[in-house]
C-alpha cells in the first residue's frame, strides 16, 4: 500500500495546476465535503447542461484509456522495418553504393520497399478493421445531464457529471459517492482485495489509501450490489486505473496459438541463423567479393524468414473478425478466435440460450394454489419500484396483463437491493392510510427463510412444518413442469423511518408467482451441431433442479446426471475433477461455485467456453479459455468476455465457431507455405553455393523471388476452406510444424538438385542462364506448393478461391515472361531457350505429383499416431491431418472479480 499512500503527493502537483479552470479539483478530493467538491467543479446535484458536457469533452479529452490500437498510420508502417533483418539489409545496400554498386543497391531498395508497403496496407487495414468492430459493443452509462437520466457512452463521460450506478455496473470514472443504499465494489483490480467493500457517503483522510477511501470509487472497479449517485471528478489519463493499466495488460497470457507462432519465430530464426553464417563465411573463405557475399547470405536470410507471417496472420484474424461479425459475433481480443477454434466444451446457462430468452408470468397464486389478486399486486409494486439490477423477472410482471391493481394509491418509501446471498428484493411503500407495508420478493425458499407467518384463505397463521411442507411441495411440482417460481412475502410497519436487512424477518408468506421460459426452437438441432463439430454442452444454472432436469429432458440432454450446488460444496477438489467428468447439468449452483466447475473441466483436459451475461459470471469467464457473453449483459461480464454476441442464440455461436476454425486453417497454410517449398530452395541454394564457381541467384534475384512468392499469400486470409476442416477443434502443434517442414524440404531441395543436374549437365547452362532459369522454378514450385499445401484432400479436389487462384497464375506468368522483359537485365536474367523452360515445366509438374504423395504420407501417418496415443477426452477426437493436439491450455489471468 505504500504507492497508494504516496499517491495523494503526486495528484496534488497535477491537479493543482488545473484547479482555476471548471471541471478541477483541490488534490486529495476524497477528503473534501460533497458540497464543496460540488462548488470546485462548477456542477450540481442534479448534473450537468449538454452545453457544459460539450466544453468539457473538449477540454479534458475523452473518457478513455491511451490507444493500444496500434498507432498512427505511420506507426504502422514505421514498424515494418524493425526486423533486423531488414535494417542490416538496407545497411549492406547503402555500403554497396560506397563501393561503386549503386544500380544493385537500388533494386534491393525498392525490392525491401515494396514488400513492407505491402505487409503495411494489409496490417493497416486490419487494424483499422477491428477498431470499427470494437465501436459496435462499446459501453454504455447512466448519468444526469439536463436534470434527466441520459444514457450515454461512457467515453463522454467528463468530471462534475453524476453517474448512475446499480449491481453489475462497471464503474466509468474516479469519483466520489453522493448517495447510496447496500453500495458494495469489487476493488480488487486495485487493490488486490477479494472482497467487496462497502461503499458510503461521507469524507476519508488526506493521505488514505485507495483501499481506505470508502467514499470513493475508481475506474476499472465493479459494482457488486446496491445503487448509487456519484460525482465523477477523474476521467481518462487521469484515473488511477490508468497509472496500471499497462501492467494489467501485461498479465494477460498469450494463448497456445500465440505461443505456437512464437516458438515458430524461434526455430526459423536459429535455422536462418546457422545456415546464413556459415554460407558468408564459406563465400568469403572461396575469395568472393565480400558485399556479394554479404548481400547474398543476407538475401538468403530474407528468404528464409516468414517477413509476412505477422501482416498475414492480422489479416485472417481481422477477416475472420469481420466474417464472425457478419453473423452475430463480436471479437473483443483477436487471439481469442484460435481458442474458439479449439473449444471443445461449452458451460452455458440455459436462460436465453436453450431457452426462448423471453420470460412471461403465467400466474400468481396464494399459499393454497389459488389464483391470487393481491399477490399480483405485491408483485408489479416490488418489479415497478426497485431501482437496482434490472432482470427479465420484474420485466415479465410488469409486462402481465393489467388487471384491476390500482397502484396509484401506494408511494415508494424505501428500498433493499437485491444481492446474491439473500436472494430476495424489497421494496417499501406506503398506504393511503399511512402503513408501511414492506414487500420481498426472491427464491422460495430464502422468502420462507424470512417468514414467521403465512397468509392463508382464512387469515394470517404461524408458518409451522406442514405449511412448509404444503410450500415445498407446490414448489416441486411447479418445478417438475418447467416452471421458475419465486416466493411473494409482506411485512406491516407503522411509522418506521427507514428499512435494512434486519426488517426481512417476521414475515408473512402471500404467495407465489409462476414464470414460463419454453425451450428455444430449433436448440435440439443446434445441440447436435455443436455435437458434430466435436463441442460437448453442459449446462450450469442457479435454478432448482426440477426446472433445470425439466428442460434437459425437453431439449434431448441427459437429465440423470445431476450435481447441485449443496453436492458440489461437499467435494474436494479432486473430487469435483471426477465428478464433472461424468456430470451434464449442474444446478442450484451459487455465483462462485461457477469458476470451480470451468477450472474443474480445464484441468480434466477440456478447452472449455463459458457463455454468461450475468455480474458473478466475470470470475468463470476468466477462468474460461473462451469468455463468451452477449450484448446485452452486465458491463462485467460483458468486460471479461473474448467474444460478444449480438444475439444470445448458440445458433450463432455455432457459426462463430465454424468462423475461428477456419481462420485458423488459413493461418496454417501459410506456415505451411513457409515451411515448404521456399524453405527447401533457400536450403539448396546455400549449398549449391559452396559448390557453384558463380553464386546459385544474386541477392536481387533472390529478394524478387521472395518478393514474387509472397503475393499470392496476400489471398489466403479468403481462400476456400473443406467442409471437414471445421468437424473439429483445432489445436497448435509445433512437432507436426517440424515432421512438415522437414518433410516437405527434403522434397524441395530434392527437386532443386535435379534441377541444378539438369541445367549443368543436360542444358550446359552458363552463369546467367543457371540464375534465370532456377529463378522461374524457384517461383513456379513455391507457387504450387501453395495450390498443394492449402487442403488435406487431393489438390483437384479442393477448389481455391479465385482470388488465389488468379494471383498464383498470375504471378507464375510474370516469372516465366520478366527474362524476356526489356528490364530483364536489370535483375540479370537472361532469356531461356524454348527447350530450357520446357525441362522446368516438367520438373515443376513432377514436383506437384510427389509432394501430394508427401502430403498424403505425412497427414495419414500423423492421423494413425494420434490414433495411437488416443485423447485427452471423450470430445478431442480430431479429423485426420489436423494440426496435433493441445499442448495444456494456458491459464488466462483474472483481471476483476
Amino acid at each position: 500500500m505504500a504507492d497508494d499512500m504516496d499517491r495523494p503527493a503526486v495528484m496534488a502537483s497535477e491537479e493543482q495546476s488545473i484547479s482555476r479552470s471548471p471541471g478541477s479539483v483541490e488534490h486529495a478530493y476524497w477528503s473534501l465535503g460533497t458540497d464543496q467538491l460540488v462548488g470546485q467543479l462548477e456542477t450540481s446535484t442534479s448534473g450537468l447542461l449538454s452545453v457544459d458536457a460539450a466544453v468539457r469533452l473538449a477540454k479534458f479529452g475523452r473518457n478513455a484509456l491511451a490507444s493500444h490500437s496500434g498507432g498512427s498510420a505511420f506507426a504502422v508502417f514505421a514498424r515494418q522495418f524493425r526486423s533486423p533483418l531488414v535494417l542490416i539489409l538496407v545497411l549492406a545496400a547503402a555500403v554497396s553504393v560506397f563501393v561503386g554498386e549503386g544500380h544493385e543497391a537500388a533494386i534491393i531498395g525498392a525490392i525491401v520497399l515494396a514488400s513492407c508497403v505491402l505487409s503495411f496496407t494489409q496490417e493497416y487495414g486490419a487494424s483499422r478493421a477491428m477498431q470499427a468492430l470494437q465501436q459496435r459493443v462499446s459501453r454504455k452509462a447512466t448519468v444526469l445531464r439536463d436534470s434527466f437520466q441520459r444514457m450515454i457512452d461512457v467515453e463522454t463521460i467528463v468530471p462534475g457529471d453524476i453517474v448512475c450506478l446499480s449491481a453489475g455496473n462497471l464503474i466509468p470514472v474516479d469519483g466520489v459517492i453522493l448517495e447510496s443504499r447496500d453500495f458494495n465494489v469489487s476493488e480488487s483490480v486495485l487493490t488486490g482485495e477479494t472482497f467487496p467493500v462497502l461503499k458510503s457517503a461521507g469524507r476519508s483522510a488526506p493521505e488514505a489509501g485507495i483501499a481506505q477511501r470508502t467514499n470513493a470509487v475508481f475506474t476499472g472497479t465493479s459494482v457488486r450490489s446496491g445503487t448509487a449517485k456519484v460525482l465523477a471528478v477523474a476521467t481518462g489519463a487521469r484515473t488511477e486505473f490508468a497509472s496500471i493499466a499497462e501492467a494489467l495488460e501485461r498479465r494477460i497470457p498469450e494463448t497456445e496459438f500465440a505461443r505456437g507462432i512464437r516458438i515458430f519465430g524461434y526455430l526459423m530464426t536459429e535455422i536462418m541463423l546457422v545456415i546464413v553464417i556459415m554460407v558468408f563465411f564459406a563465400n568469403v573463405m572461396l575469395h568472393r567479393p565480400l558485399i556479394e557475399s554479404l548481400l547474398f547470405s543476407l538475401a538468403l536470410a530474407v528468404g528464409l524468414t516468414p517477413e509476412l507471417l505477422p501482416a498475414i496472420i492480422s489479416v485472417t484474424l481481422a477477416k475472420g473478425a469481420r466474417t464472425m461479425a457478419a453473423s452475430g459475433v463480436i471479437v473483443r481480443r483477436l487471439d481469442a478466435i484460435e481458442n474458439l477454434g479449439s473449444m471443445d466444451l461449452l458451460c452455458t446457462d440455459k436462460t436465453g440460450t436453450l431457452t426462448e430468452g423471453v420470460i412471461h408470468l403465467d400466474g400468481s397464486f396464494d399459499v393454497d394454489g389459488n389464483a391470487s389478486k393481491e399477490v399480483l399486486l405485491w408483485a408489479r409494486l416490488n418489479a415497478t419500484l426497485q431501482t437496482g439490477l434490472k432482470n427479465p423477472l420484474d420485466e415479465a410482471i410488469m409486462d402481465a396483463p393489467p388487471g384491476r391493481e390500482d397502484l396509484s394509491g401506494f408511494i415508494k418509501i424505501d428500498e433493499i437491493p437485491y444481492d446474491f446471498v439473500r436472494k430476495r428484493l424489497s421494496v417499501a411503500v406506503q398506504e393511503r392510510t399511512h402503513e408501511q407495508i414492506l414487500i420481498t420478493k426472491g427464491a422460495v425458499q430464502n422468502i420462507v427463510d424470512a417468514c414467521a407467518f403465512v397468509q392463508g384463505s382464512h387469515g394470517v397463521k404461524p408458518l409451522g412444518a406442514v405449511e412448509r411442507e404444503a410450500i415445498d411441495e407446490k414448489f416441486r411440482r411447479w418445478s417438475a413442469q418447467g416452471y421458475r417460481v419465486l416466493g411473494v412475502a409482506t411485512r406491516r410497519f407503522q411509522n418506521k423511518a427507514g428499512f435494512n436487512r434486519d426488517d426481512e424477518t417476521a414475515m408473512v408468506f402471500a404467495g407465489f408467482l409462476l414464470f414460463l421460459d419454453p425451450p428455444k426452437e430449433g436448440v435440439r438441432e443446434t445441440l447436435s451441431a455443436l455435437a458434430g463439430r466435436g463441442i460437448g454442452v453442459k449446462v450450469i444454472s442457479g435454478d432448482n433442479r426440477y426446472v433445470a432436469a425439466h428442460l434437459a429432458e425437453a431439449i434431448g440432454l441427459r437429465s440423470d446426471r445431476i450435481m447441485t450446488g449443496e453436492d458440489l460444496s461437499k467435494l474436494t477438489k479432486n473430487g469435483l475433477l471426477a465428478g464433472v467428468r461424468k456430470t451434464d447439468l449442474f444446478a442450484e449452483i451459487d455465483p462462485n461455485q461457477k469458476e470451480r466447475i470451468v477450472e474443474a473441466l480445464r484441468r480434466s483436459g477440456h478447452v472449455v467456453g463459458y457463455l454468461g451475461d450475468g455480474i458473478n459470471d466475470a470470475p468463470a469467464l476468466h477462468e474460461a479459455d473462451i469468455g463468451i457473453s452477449v450484448d446485452t449483459a452486465v458491463d462485467v461480464a460483458r468486460e471479461a468476455a473474448d467474444i460478444i454476441l449480438l444475439k444470445r442464440d448458440l445458433g450463432v455461436l455455432v457459426r462463430g465457431v465454424d468462423d475461428g476454425r477456419k481462420t485458423f486453417a488459413n493461418t496454417m497454410k501459410y506456415i505451411s507455405i513457409t515451411t515448404s517449398a521456399n524453405f527447401g530452395n533457400m536450403i539448396s541454394m546455400a549449398a549449391a553455393s559452396l559448390y557453384l564457381p558463380f553464386l546459385p541467384l544474386l541477392a536481387k534475384q533472390i529478394l524478387l523471388n521472395n518478393f514474387l512468392s509472397d503475393i499470392p499469400a496476400l489471398a489466403i486470409a479468403g481462400d476456400n476452406d473443406d467442409a471437414d476442416q471445421v468437424l473439429r477443434p483445432r489445436h497448435w502443434d509445433i512437432r507436426f510444424v517440424r515432421r512438415f517442414m522437414v518433410s516437405f524440404g527434403l522434397v524441395s531441395s530434392l527437386f532443386d538438385f535435379a534441377t541444378f543436374a539438369f541445367l549443368l549437365l543436360v542444358a550446359r547452362a552458363t552463369a546467367a542462364t543457371f540464375q534465370t532459369a532456377w529463378f522461374i522454378e524457384s517461383v513456379l514450385t513455391e507457387l504450387a506448393i501453395v495450390l498443394v499445401v492449402r487442403t488435406h484432400k487431393r489438390l483437384w479436389r479442393s477448389r481455391p478461391s479465385l482470388p488465389l487462384a488468379a494471383l498464383a497464375l498470375g504471378v507464375g506468368a510474370i516469372a516465366v515472361g520478366i527474362p524476356f522483359a526489356s528490364f530483364a537485365g536489370w535483375f540479370g536474367f537472361v532469356p531461356l531457350p524454348g527447350p530450357v523452360l520446357a525441362g522446368l515445366l516438367v520438373i515443376t509438374a513432377l514436383y506437384v505429383i510427389v509432394s501430394e504423395v508427401t502430403k498424403s504420407w505425412l497427414f495419414d501417418h500423423g492421423s494413425r499416431g494420434k490414433h495411437r496415443r488416443g485423447s485427452m477426452s471423450p470430445h478431442r477426437g480430431r479429423a485426420s491431418g489436423e494440426i496435433g493436439p493441445l499442448r495444456g491450455p494456458i491459464r488466462r489471468t483474472q483481471l476483476a472479480d
